[in-house]
């Protein structure tokens, strides 16, 4: 039998806060003591809120990344995105934009048009996933990776789970990365269960955004916004949930490289962040 591996700690979101006037955000990590996760970098849970019908749709205005990927995962209300690559869409539930900002991105994150016109529940994931220094400065890129697109692998009774990136069971997820990344998107129903096998020697955490779960028999993650640390040694890990849960599996190949950061650029040394900053300035990165 493949050796579990061991809960490090379980950690709450240490920060709520607003990111533009439509994104309620909780930050899992780095936050209350996870700092180390690479090659994830930040992970922000928005929602569950609820939103009344507008006019005006709530967002993001124009920003900038270099450096890294993001990856948007929405369960609940929708995101137009535009960027300046000229890339653009709708992010609707179930859907995963996967953005390679490397050398640099401009974008604007809001509300979906019907989305902002009905009103309704809104519940998203926003994962920050570094690039190796070799890869910071290559083309940005764009993955717009439809729910129909998401294999969906069963776990066992009451537990399934949907592959967005890496393998699982011998499936494969559409996104395309840089460094083997893992990232799995769990339903359990109350009395669920399911073993996951993840790669020794990866850094690993279970999510759970909602719900209640017991990890390998013992561990209790319950509520919403907690984030449990695995050790990189061992290769399954058991999930019972006691209630209807929503649960994201990340583990990546650690990158072993300093990590410079600053707001929206996430580099190598101070000097390529103070490029980044110059460039952006400069119009380097274009516009929306």
């Amino acid at each position: 039998m493949s050796e579990q591996k061991q809960v490090l700690g379980v950690h709450e979101a240490a920060s709520s806060h607003w990111v533009g006037d439509g994104f309620p955000v909780r930050t899992l990590f780095p936050s209350n003591g996870v700092t180390e996760l690479s090659p994830f970098l930040l992970l922000d849970y928005a929602g569950p809120a609820r939103f009344e019908p507008s006019i005006r749709p709530r967002g993001v205005d124009e920003h900038p990344h270099r450096g890294f990927e993001t990856v948007t995962i929405s369960y609940q209300g929708s995101v137009d995105h535009r960027d300046s690559g000229g890339n653009s869409g709708t992010i609707e539930p179930g859907d995963v934009q996967w953005m390679t900002a490397a050398s640099g991105v401009v974008h604007e994150e809001k509300h979906g048009k019907d989305f902002t016109a009905r009103g309704g529940d809104f519940e998203m994931v926003q994962l920050w996933v570094n690039l190796p220094a070799a890869d910071k400065m290559s083309k940005p890129g764009y993955q717009g990776i439809l729910s129909a697109d998401i294999p969906r692998v069963e776990l066992g009774t009451g537990a399934y789970a949907r592959v967005i990136a890496g393998e699982l069971n011998g499936v494969k997820g559409p996104a395309k990365t840089f460094t083997p990344v893992n990232v799995f998107d769990l339903r359990l129903e109350p009395g669920g269960t399911g073993q996951i096998s993840l790669p020794a020697g990866h850094n690993s955490a279970i999510v759970l955004l909602r719900g209640e779960v017991v990890v390998n028999g013992s561990s209790m993650l319950k509520g919403t916004a907690q984030v449990a640390l695995l050790s990189t040694s061992g290769e399954t890990v058991l999930l019972d949930a006691k209630a209807q849960s929503l649960v994201l599996i990340l583990s990546g190949e650690p990158i072993n490289e300093p990590v410079a950061s600053y707001g929206p650029f996430v580099m190598n040394t101070q000097a390529e962040l103070r490029q980044a900053a110059e460039d952006y300035q400069a119009g380097k990165m274009g516009r929306v």
